[in-house]
């Protein structure tokens, strides 16, 4: 606990993070915000369930609403889940604000990351599928805080100088790009295999990191995908769990990538990262 706060000051440790911090967020009509793939596929459906084959996953659950009622309802749908409500950041977010890491890896839709960093210069890079004119998977912004908006720049463009903000599954902001159905995660991760989801530089950046994993479901095949294709060359890491007994699947993944399993609530470990730290 004691060189958490520095590790991630010095960008030594990596944030990254689901939709578990979601977890105990309220928002100010008196919802909750989607915390893991149950209560999203709820949120995607009006609330109503889906068959267990669909439920497994949200991902198969969006494909299928997709086929149904087309992709711009899915983006539409995505986007109103979180900009349709007025709600509190989550804990971690204003934790990390204080901080600022230098690289920050956000799976999360909505624009919670952005806050992080809204008072200072900083790329953000996000994921994009089935797109046609080249394999990139990615697009590359830089904030300007003047203004404060996102303009888009060249991959070339990107460096270490300033605070680079991750979104892989994409964001409400600046544009509604979002990663979702099992198509979008199909073709995101078929390009993120063959080297273009990342940007050249954070290829070489990111190597020989650790990462703080908050709020990944690594019981779910696709995020495991996700998390295994964005931290390859990582040094090890810290996975936050509340769960008692960990799945076979999910104790390999840890296990394979030399991480360790630090049984808490988010909430409640980074409360003890504060406590410590004052």
């Amino acid at each position: 606990m004691d060189n958490i706060v520095e590790d991630l000051k010095s960008g030594a440790l990596v944030p990254f993070l689901g939709m578990g911090v979601f977890k105990e967020v309220i928002a100010k009509d008196g919802s909750t915000l989607p915390y893991d793939s149950d209560s999203m596929v709820l949120a995607l459906n009006n609330g109503r369930a889906m068959s267990p084959r669909l439920m497994y996953e949200y991902s198969r659950a969006a494909m299928s609403l997709e086929q149904r009622k087309g992709r711009e309802f899915i983006v539409q749908m995505t986007n109103h889940i979180y900009s349709s409500k007025e709600y509190e950041v989550p804990l971690v977010y204003t934790f990390l604000k204080e901080i600022q890491p230098p690289y920050m890896i956000d799976t999360n839709m909505d624009d919670s990351a952005c806050k992080v960093y809204e008072d200072v210069p900083h790329f953000m890079i996000t994921g994009v599928s089935r797109v046609m004119g080249g394999y990139d998977r990615f697009v590359i912004y830089l904030y300007d805080v003047e203004t404060k908006q996102y303009n888009i720049v060249e991959k070339e463009k990107l460096n270490a100088d300033i605070p680079i903000l991750f979104k892989p599954m994409g964001s409400t902001v600046p544009a509604m790009d979002f990663i979702v159905s099992d198509a979008d995660f199909v073709d995101w991760l078929t390009e993120a295999m063959g080297g273009y989801a990342l940007p050249p530089f954070l290829k070489q950046y990111k190597q020989e990191k650790s990462y703080l994993f908050l709020g990944i479901d690594f019981g779910r095949d696709t995020f495991r995908m996700v998390a295994n294709e964005i931290t390859l060359g990582l040094k090890d890491g810290i996975v936050v769990e509340p769960k008692e007994a960990l799945t076979k699947k999910e104790q390999s993944f840890i296990e394979k990538h030399d991480l360790k399993a630090h049984r808490a609530e988010i909430n409640d470990f980074i409360k003890a990262i504060q406590c410590a730290k004052s």
